[in-house]
């Protein structure tokens, strides 16, 4: 007979006001060390804390660009700073549309908008979560100008078909890294396919500054538009160029620098913690009965910022969010996957298109195009938001864990399925 699950009034599998889970909000989840105080050090001693003056930033930009095979890097204070300054570095027209995913952080959806572009949204892989070519493709009007897609959770978008949708209707691309630091499609790192990578360094990233961000590409002059835009269009060589544009101040500091580069070389270690107690927690769901593990194309690497499942409801003989709420009641630090529960275009600052002022620019004629987002047109999404449930997984994961996780997960399963 199953254990009595603790929804019911029966003993957690874990009890986490003794034993709690590693986080990626404190040391227990984090990889931080004498290395990033040592380069801190060298900053306080030097006095220089601004980028302009300093070597930090300078040499994260240079082995951050080396290591992913690009050209140029030009760090930034956040994860939606390097969007922006991707997005900017474009010289877009107000109204242009920019085809993105309904799965994502405000983040993305912020540099378009505050580019005065429309985003438009694309559906997902339900169980990937992952913008589905095929979607992009029906999406496409004579406005769009560019796509923007997001490496979810770790895991690599199809690269192979987005590139050549571009390719076909002659789209930008910039590819949102925040999630999947490492990442690769066949073999290849995430940020480099596209225009422009943004990665983030955001305090759950893989490597994190707290906040802070890096862009790279291949392309001399985007490079050059992203280091003015990120910079008010100060002009740092002193060949005395004017400020011709109006740009941000998303300079990235040289405390933040020295961090990043620390966590840059830490990079390998962290990916490798990850990668081996998030495939041992997937090996164990597959001896489990009736829960699916997260779908990983075999062209893609997975460098594990969530791990995702979800349940065969017939073989449970119960419904997904039943199944999440007894997970969670078991001290299992699982959840469903956002917040929100919908897609993120139904947030009341896209149905208000309340982007600037008390009117609907950019959607509004004659600049933009009055874009509706309806919950019906995102199918999958829908799916995904009531049917996939994740973790957030970080290198302080231990194969105890992991082996606490599956006990929590066989108990939940082994109950069902002795009442279906």
């Amino acid at each position: 007979m199953p254990d009595e699950l603790a929804i019911n009034g029966g003993p957690k599998a874990r009890d986490t006001s003794v034993k709690p889970w590693p986080t990626i909000s404190d040391a227990s989840g984090r990889d931080f060390g004498e290395e990033e105080m040592e380069l801190l050090g060298q900053v306080i001693r030097s006095g220089s804390l601004g980028y302009q003056y300093g070597s930090m930033v300078k040499q994260f930009e240079e082995e951050f660009a080396a290591r992913h095979g690009s050209k140029y890097a030009c760090a930034v204070s956040s994860g939606t700073a390097a969007l922006h300054t991707a997005m900017g570095s474009l010289l877009l027209e107000p109204g242009d549309e920019v085809i993105t995913t309904p799965v994502t952080d405000m983040g993305s959806i912020i540099a378009i908008v505050q580019c005065n572009c429309v985003p438009v949204f694309a559906d997902v892989d339900p169980l990937t979560m992952l913008i589905d070519p095929d979607s992009i493709r029906a999406q496409i009007t004579g406005r769009t100008r560019a796509l923007m897609v997001v490496h979810l959770l770790g895991q690599a978008c199809n690269m192979d078909e987005i590139m050549a949708i571009a390719a076909e209707h002659n789209l930008y691309v910039i590819e949102d890294c925040a999630q999947s630091h490492d990442a690769k499609w066949d073999g290849r790192d995430v940020g480099t396919f596209g225009h422009f990578g943004c990665f983030s360094l955001q305090q759950s990233k893989q490597i994190t500054t707290g906040d802070g961000g890096i862009v790279v590409t291949d392309e001399p002059d985007l490079a050059d538009e992203a280091y003015r835009f990120h910079d008010k269009y100060y002009d740092r060589s002193g060949d005395g160029r004017p400020i011709d544009r109006f740009g941000m101040n998303y300079r990235m500091s040289e405390l933040v620098g020295a961090v990043a580069l620390a966590q840059l070389r830490k990079l390998d270690r962290i990916i490798g913690r990850r990668t081996q107690t998030a495939e041992a927690l997937m090996a164990g769901i597959d001896e489990i009965p009736g829960i699916v593990r997260a779908t990983v194309h075999p062209k893609a690497t997975h460098t594990w910022w969530r791990v995702a499942c979800t349940i065969d409801e017939d073989e449970l003989g119960t419904d997904a969010q039943t199944f999440t709420r007894a997970v969670v009641a078991e001290g299992l630090p699982l959840r469903v996957h956002t917040g929100r529960g919908e897609p993120i275009c139904m947030a009341p600052a896209f149905q208000n298109y309340a982007a600037y002022g008390s009117g609907n620019f950019p959607w509004e004629p004659p600049y933009g195009r009055r874009v509706e987002y309806r919950l019906e047109d995102y199918p999958n999404t829908n799916w995904a938001m009531e049917n996939v449930w994740t973790a957030s997984w970080n290198e302080g994961y231990t194969l105890e864990d992991v082996a606490d996780i599956l006990r929590g997960l066989r108990k939940v399963s082994d109950h069902y399925r002795a009442q279906a």
